[in-house]
């Protein structure tokens, strides 16, 4: 916290750039955790519809099945997006 409360003009600019890169990477976080879960879920649907039988669903993928893919691409979208650096603007 230091580094902040000098008067150096480049230090601010550094910690809004940072400060950017931040924002835009959750943004970018949320958009694939949003686009991942509604592909699971539309295929999740779709398949249970069409292999459906009369009077029982049959999911292709299980619950737990489904938190492992969910977890898994946590993990990895998270550990992708965190190496990006910041842009120089």
């Amino acid at each position: 916290m230091s580094h902040i409360l000098d008067d150096n003009f480049t230090t601010i600019l550094t910690v809004a750039k940072w400060g950017r890169s931040v924002y835009i990477n959750i943004q970018k976080f949320v958009q694939f955790q949003l686009t991942v879960n509604i592909v699971a879920l539309i295929v999740n649907f779709s398949s249970a519809c069409l292999t459906g039988k009369k009077r029982t669903w049959s999911a292709p993928l299980t619950a737990v099945q489904l938190l492992w893919v969910n977890m898994i691409m946590d993990t990895l979208g998270a550990l992708a997006l965190a190496n990006d650096r910041a842009a120089n603007r």
